[in-house]
């Protein structure tokens, strides 16, 4: 069994998202370290136990990048040139992946982003349970290395997230209105509330559920999105551009009276809100595939890949190498419901799938 000072991590970054990732891995049994370049936040961070030391072990197994995603990729290349060891893991939490997965060579890096967050901020705001059910992507590519993506799965998982597999351009095409297109959309709506509420007061008390769930988001640290949301600009600008179409149908049938076709709009949303993933499995409900795979660039990246698109959760990876470089073999623990659409769909692109009795 491996002791807690067998494993050390490193977070660069201590706000929100860094902090908690050091919480969590704590909690986990890691030796956390972490840096900040804030004036006094190292400081904050170890007289409340956020890290043990603001000095890396020369060890550190893992290194997670937490700072604004304009300087992610020069902060990961600084890493991975500082610490040479084969065996170290570095990933990020930045909320665009494209422009930063691009810009860093070096198979023991593999982008992520935690679908998770708090309208509280900074080591305030840090909480160990943070990703507990939550969503992490990971964004491999050819150039990932197998082993870098199963121990950083296993790693995640060991906080409670569910982890997911996209490309790192699809990431950004699709968190452009999953997370950013919302975030936008929450000002807009609270800083129009705030506008009229200037010569209507009472509509502040006339808040309900629906507009406080709406804005919630809105209070967020305002200060990390930028460098996101201009990085994307061009995803979401483009689902904003949808949006916005979607908006000049229904003010148009509000304008011509047209009942049915704001009810179809309503129904057909409200079926869709109810279709969000978010149970739990209970592990007598988990099956298991042995996926042979070769030993070629990408191939752990289209397994991991084809999953996600299926909306298939991979809730442990393991992977047994083969002899003589001849490939190796997968196992994967997914959801006992799935496995004849995975492995249907895995088999439909070359691999030969087995699942465990």
């Amino acid at each position: 069994m491996t002791s807690r000072s067998d494993r050390h991590a490193h977070v660069v970054g201590l706000g929100l998202i860094g902090a908690s990732v050091a919480l969590a891995l704590t909690e986990a049994g890691w030796v956390v370290t972490g840096s900040d370049a804030g004036s006094g936040i190292e400081e904050r961070a170890l007289a409340s136990g956020v890290i043990d030391s603001s000095v890396a072990n020369d060890a550190t197994d893992l290194v997670v990048v937490a700072t604004p995603a304009g300087s992610v990729a020069a902060v990961v290349r600084e890493v991975l040139a500082r610490w040479t060891r084969p065996e170290l893991i570095v990933t990020d939490v930045a909320g665009v992946k494209g422009s930063i997965v691009h810009d860093v060579d070096d198979s023991r890096y593999l982008g992520g982003h935690p679908m998770a967050g708090s309208e509280l901020r900074g080591l305030a705001g840090a909480r160990a349970d943070l990703f507990q059910g939550a969503t992490w992507v990971l964004t491999p590519t050819e150039r990932t290395s197998p082993s870098t993506y199963s121990t950083l799965h296993g790693m995640l998982r060991e906080i409670g997230a569910n982890v997911v597999a996209v490309s790192p351009d699809d990431h950004d095409r699709l968190v452009a209105i999953a997370s950013h297109v919302p975030h936008l959309l929450a000002g807009s709506l609270m800083n129009e509330a705030s506008r009229v509420a200037e010569q209507d007061a009472v509509l502040l008390q006339l808040a309900a559920g629906g507009f406080r769930d709406m804005t919630r988001i809105a209070a967020g640290d305002p200060s990390i999105w930028p460098d996101v949301l201009f990085e994307n600009r061009v995803a979401i600008s483009q689902s904003l551009e949808a949006l916005e179409s979607r908006l000049r149908m229904l003010r148009a049938a509000l304008d011509h009276d047209d009942r049915a076709l704001i009810a179809e709009s309503l129904r057909s949303a409200a079926n869709a809100r109810h279709q969000l993933p978010g149970r739990a499995l209970r592990s007598e409900n988990l099956a298991y595939l042995r996926v042979k795979v070769s030993d070629r660039p990408g191939v752990l990246a289209t397994v991991t890949m084809t999953a996600s698109e299926l909306l298939v959760n991979i809730f442990d990876i393991e992977i047994a190498h083969g002899i003589e470089g001849t490939g190796g073999t997968l196992l994967l623990a997914i959801d006992a419901e799935q496995t004849g659409l995975f492995s249907q769909a895995l088999e439909a692109r070359g691999f030969q799938v087995v699942r465990e009795q």
